[in-house]
């Protein structure tokens, strides 16, 4: 078990210079804690006595209460401290000047996902874009990748699939920690903010989440766990279809069905290539909320059973493309609206290329599909190691 310190308790130890006299805000949610599950915001408020002007929270609410996308936030009052607690994703999901008008310092403290349809990092990013606009400085305190800093895979969002589940041309599962992936954004795709980074100590890249010794608090309703975390970059493919991805469930992501599904068909099909590092286990669930509330879904649940092994994004392409080829009259990609677009497919969002969703409907081979984008993602891994905070 490691004894990992987030950039947030480093910060609380020994202030780094840049802190100095600043007027703070705070991005963050109810997963900025320390292992002590003391909230970022009180600890800062101790620390730097009435140098917090202004909160800030991402997609799901300030306190990640929020089920769904398209569920907006208002702005409130932090019942604790008394300051404003803006909403960047409520009447807006781009921090105007005006909410940094009484700071100097944005610290940014949130549990990514290591995904790039995660939110949070767009989130970042226009907070970012907005203190080089204002003449701000923003730090990230930073927390662990909760699948490792080792693995990338899928392919590179497409400038034309550009939207709040992707910004940049990055794949699926990046590798990389919130603020190395603010680095990135800041050098690479331009933002040329003021960027300060408080990083972690004793985390490695070879660490997933439960290795680090820290305690997982959800950072949005829908990752319970470290478990759905570890399938989250596949399975959130299912949002752009008919089937259910477990929401309404106990298990979302973890579970996956619909009431259409034919169990034995499925197992036949995926017996003949096993899926690696996992077992899925024939399952029927009933979804409280969302796709097939309180209908009988079969599906299957996905046990990870060796991570090092387990592929979420190539995992979930194969089982898209089976059930399509098991139920072509039933299965569907779902229409917009998503994510505040309404014109362009769920699905083609998630994956970031229109050609993936083609040659997956015309059940190319997934291997080939994954052989045409190995140079680009190879590429890419050669770009991230510019920002690496972790070389161990």
């Amino acid at each position: 078990m490691g004894s990992v310190k987030t950039g947030l308790e480093r910060m609380i130890e020994a202030p780094p210079p840049w802190m100095e006299g600043r007027r703070l805000g705070l991005l963050c949610n109810p997963a900025s804690v320390d292992r002590g599950f003391r909230h970022a915001r009180l600890l800062i408020d101790a620390r730097f006595p009435r140098a917090l002007r202004a909160l800030f929270s991402p997609q799901h609410g300030f306190f990640a209460e929020k089920q769904d996308n398209m569920i907006e936030s208002e702005d409130l009052v932090d019942p604790v401290l008394g300051i404003p607690a803006f909403s960047l994703y409520g009447r807006t999901r781009i921090p105007t000047p005006e909410m940094f008008a009484d700071i100097d310092l944005l610290l940014a403290d949130l549990q990514d996902a290591g995904s790039r349809v995660y939110t949070f990092a767009a989130s970042l990013s226009y907070c970012m874009e907005t203190a080089a606009a204002c003449g701000k400085t923003v730090a990230v305190l930073d927390r662990p990748n909760p699948l490792g800093g080792r693995a990338v895979e899928g392919n590179l969002l497409r400038p034309e699939w550009t939207s709040f589940v992707g910004r940049y041309p990055i794949p699926m599962r990046h590798g990389l920690t919130l603020a190395e992936l603010a680095r990135l954004f800041n050098t690479r795709f331009g933002i040329g903010c003021d960027l300060q980074v408080a990083p972690m100590s004793g985390w490695s890249r070879d660490m997933l989440f439960t290795d680090t010794g820290l305690p997982w608090v959800p950072p949005s309703p829908n990752l319970p766990t470290p478990a759905s975390a570890a399938v989250y970059p596949g399975q959130v493919l299912w949002e752009g279809t008919n089937v259910s991805e477990g929401r309404g469930t106990t298990q979302p992501f973890e579970l996956f069905g619909a009431p259409f599904l034919r169990l034995p068909e499925l197992e036949a099909e995926l017996e003949r290539a096993p899926i690696e590092g996992a077992l899925l286990r024939p399952v029927v669930f009933e979804p409280t909320a969302q796709k097939w509330q309180g209908r009988a879904c079969r599906g299957f649940q996905i046990h990870v059973t060796e991570p090092q092994r387990f592929a979420p994004y190539r995992t979930s392409l194969r089982l898209l493309q089976a059930l399509r080829r098991r139920h072509p009259e039933e299965f569907a990609w779902r229409p917009p609206p998503y994510e505040y677009e309404h014109e362009r497919m769920p699905i083609d969002l998630l994956i970031g290329d229109l050609s993936v969703r083609r040659r997956l409907e015309a059940l190319e081979a997934i291997e080939g599909i994954e052989a045409s984008w190995r140079q680009e993602l190879e590429e890419f891994d050669g770009m991230r190691r510019e920002v690496f905070l972790y070389n161990n």
